[in-house]
């Protein structure tokens, strides 16, 4: 089966106003560059966002944010973005910050068919309020909902037109476990080879998990924030 699509612009035609959506990366790496342009270009709202961080400002879903797409968002950090911060304040966009461990395991409960499950991490702060806790062996837990969304943008490094996905170092971060847990994953990639040509042990996401593929435009690949040492 040949899941490769045109481009972009093609991938995201049918992500309508109010979808839920996921998208992969970690800071600035290994985010879906070209997926993010095409849904600026197609200008959808209202859209309801699950990713670690929200991009920077001008770039990645900073660039969604500025557009006005994005009506609530579930994170880990948004120290990044400026604009985030101010329409929170304003309350122009809902937002709800998860750690970072368990908005990792929420995702990949979904994508394994896991409802909920408990743990530690913000027992007694106001991560825990509103929600069931129990005990085991003398210490707290909290309950935690498993993730899923309507679609899951990932990038990765190379795919065969059968969808299978391999990523590359560090850029692999949530895009794996993204993939599982949407009803549809779009998946940009920067080489795609022939089914066969992949070494099966280096692929990741199978291609049971992949929807359309398409082969990324460009990619400037930049660094959220770097720091560097006087000479």
């Amino acid at each position: 089966m040949n899941k490769v699509v045109a481009g972009a612009d093609e991938a995201v035609q049918d992500i309508a106003e109010g979808a839920t959506l996921m998208l992969g990366g970690f800071g600035l790496c290994g985010i879906p560059e070209n997926l993010i342009a095409a849904l600026v270009r197609k200008g959808v709202r209202g859209l309801h966002t699950i990713s670690n961080n929200m991009g920077v400002d001008g770039f990645g879903m900073g660039l969604m944010l500025e557009a006005g797409m994005i009506a609530s968002h579930i994170g880990s950090y948004v120290g990044e973005n400026k604009l985030l911060e101010e329409m929170v304040i304003a309350g122009r966009l809902n937002l709800t910050l998860v750690p970072q461990g368990t908005l990792a395991e929420r995702i990949r409960a979904g994508g394994a068919g896991i409802p909920a499950f408990f743990t530690p991490t913000g027992a007694g702060t106001v991560v825990a309020e509103g929600k069931e806790t129990r005990e085991f062996d003398g210490r707290t837990y909290v309950m935690e909902r498993a993730l899923h969304a309507d679609f899951a943008l990932i990038k990765a490094w190379k795919a065969d037109r059968m969808g299978n996905l391999v990523y590359r170092r560090t850029a692999r971060n949530f895009n794996p476990m993204m993939a599982t847990a949407a009803a549809v994953t779009i998946a940009e990639v920067e080489e795609i080879v022939q089914p066969g040509a992949l070494d099966p042990d280096a692929v990741v996401t199978p291609g049971i998990y992949v929807n359309r593929i398409l082969l990324g435009e460009r990619y400037e690949k930049r660094i959220e924030r770097r720091t560097v040492r006087r000479a």
